[in-house]
Parts: C-alpha cells; sequence; structure tokens
C-alpha cells in the first residue's frame, strides 16, 4: 500500500485535473450550442441546393454542361482531409484520419503509387495523423478554424475549383466528421469535384426546365455559388462534431477522475486508519513493558 504523502499527492492531482476537465465540458458545451446552431440552419439549405445542382447538371446538355460537371479519368486526385486544431476530443481526429487513409488504399491506390496523390489539410491534428500513416502533405489551411466564416471558406473552396477547371485536379474528394449528436460523429466521404449527376424518376419525367434569368446564368453563378456552399457545410459539419466530441471526452473524463478520487479516498483512509493503529500498538507496546 502506498503511503499517506504519496496518496496525498495523487488526490491532489486528480483534483487538480478535475477541475480543468469539469471547465474545459463547459466551455465545449457553449461552444456545441452555437456551432450546433450553425449546422441545422444551413444543412436543409444546403441539402437542398444540392439536389438542385443534380438536377440542373443531369438536365444540361453536352454542349452547355458546366465546367464542373467534367467528367475524367482520375488520375490526378486531392483529398481535402477536415479535422480539428486542437486535441482532447476522443477518437475524432484518429478515425476521420484512418478513413481518408481507407479510402486512398481502396479507391485509389494506383494514383498513390505514381504520387497523384494530394493532400489538403484543415486542421493540424488531422495533418500529425497522416504524417503517421506516411502521407505526404502538400498543403493547409489550419487558419480558417480562427475565423470560420463563408466568405473565409470561399477563397479556399474557389481556389479548389479553379485548380479542377485548370486540369490540376480529376477529382477531389471531401473527408469529414459528420455531425450527428454530441456522442456521434459520421466519418463521410464525398465527392467534391466533379459534380456527381444523379438521374433520379421526377428529373426524367420532367426533362425541361424553364430557367430565369437564364440557363447560362445559372451555370455560370449558382453552380460555383452552391459548391461553396457544399463545402462550408462541411466545414460546419466537422466544427460542431469537433465541438461534440470533446463534450464527450471531457464529460467522461470527469467522471473517470470522480471515480479514481472515490478510490483514492478510500485507500488514503485504509492508510491512516492502518497508521493509527500501528501508532497505538507502539504506545501500548511501550507502556507494558514499562510495567514489566
Amino acid at each position: 500500500m502506498a503511503g499517506l504523502k504519496e496518496i496525498r499527492i495523487r488526490i491532489a492531482s486528480v483534483k487538480t485535473t478535475r477541475q480543468v476537465t469539469s471547465a474545459m465540458k463547459i466551455v465545449s458545451a457553449a461552444k456545441l450550442k452555437k456551432a450546433q446552431d450553425a449546422i441545422y440552419q444551413i444543412r436543409p439549405y444546403a441539402n437542398k441546393l444540392h439536389g438542385i445542382l443534380s438536377s440542373i447538371s443531369s438536365s444540361l446538355g453536352e454542349s452547355e454542361d458546366s465546367v464542373y460537371s467534367d467528367q475524367r479519368e482520375p488520375e490526378k486526385v486531392l483529398i481535402v482531409l477536415i479535422s480539428s486544431n486542437r486535441g482532447l476530443c476522443g477518437g475524432f481526429n484518429t478515425n476521420i484520419a484512418k478513413t481518408a487513409a481507407k479510402l486512398v488504399q481502396e479507391q485509389y491506390e494506383s494514383q498513390l503509387d505514381l504520387g497523384n496523390i494530394e493532400f489538403l489539410c484543415i486542421g493540424k491534428q488531422g495533418m500529425r495523423q497522416l504524417k503517421y500513416h506516411e502521407f505526404e502533405i502538400d498543403d493547409n489551411k489550419n487558419d480558417i478554424f480562427n475565423e470560420l466564416s463563408f466568405e473565409n471558406v470561399s477563397e479556399i473552396s474557389e481556389e479548389i475549383m479553379n485548380a479542377f477547371v485548370e486540369g490540376k485536379y480529376d477529382r477531389v474528394e471531401l473527408v469529414y466528421n459528420q455531425f450527428k449528436n454530441a456522442a456521434v460523429q459520421i466519418q463521410t466521404t464525398e465527392q467534391f469535384l466533379p459534380i456527381e449527376v444523379k438521374q433520379d424518376e421526377e428529373i426524367k419525367a420532367n426533362p425541361n426546365f424553364i430557367y430565369e434569368p437564364s440557363k447560362e446564368y445559372i451555370v455560370q453563378e449558382l453552380i460555383p455559388r452552391i459548391l461553396k456552399i457544399q463545402f462550408y457545410k462541411a466545414l460546419l459539419d466537422s466544427h460542431a462534431a469537433e465541438h461534440g466530441a470533446r463534450l464527450t471526452a471531457m464529460h467522461s473524463a470527469t467522471d473517470n477522475a470522480t471515480e479514481l478520487l472515490s478510490y483514492l479516498t478510500l485507500e488514503y483512509n485504509k492508510a491512516r486508519q492502518a497508521a493509527i493503529t500501528g501508532e497505538i500498538l507502539e504506545i501500548v507496546s511501550g507502556a507494558e513493558a514499562l510495567k514489566g
């Protein structure tokens, strides 16, 4: 059994840890509320726009196709990995890095062998995890989380879209954690470019659309804007999922610290009782010796 001093030191250390994790839990809960509201507000809008995007793309003729719908053999691939700048959020970053690695191994192994896979990391922790998996990082946009706004995200998405149009990449994949609730994050892989055209029965039944102000305007102005919103939604999803994961991790850590504190307190009381009993026995033994 450890001595009283060692147990007291451990109790003090665990109390400090519990205070820190409890404070971080409160902070994460406040940040989660704000991030959760943001993704809940944009998600229905973004999903509807994504449906419109597929409808428009499927209705265009070959001569009218958007440059973002250009289906090419994916010889050069860009994978955008969205993670977080900070840790202490459970398996949030580890799981999404594993998802990116699995995507490369299952779909783009030949491109990887030829050196035609590039990674754009948004989040320092994702960069570290990819380096652990021995992938090379070509670029990062970690500073975006300092001020996560549509304007700032639009600049990044526009760079990616221009690179695709110029032929630098034949395919762009987004890999991120989708927010479900504070305890659950869904590792998601989503093709960003080229636009995936999904034919459904409604589109086949009504192939002709009336475009206002014109089909050319829709292609040139609306499609790029929808793509930027999709990219922004992915970042908001990941941002909310991060705070949810950190809230859950800090809640678990606080509970574990409380449980450990109870155990250490019990051990301390046992050790203290044993020490007191030992002292009493010594006094009694001494007294008996003096009588003799």
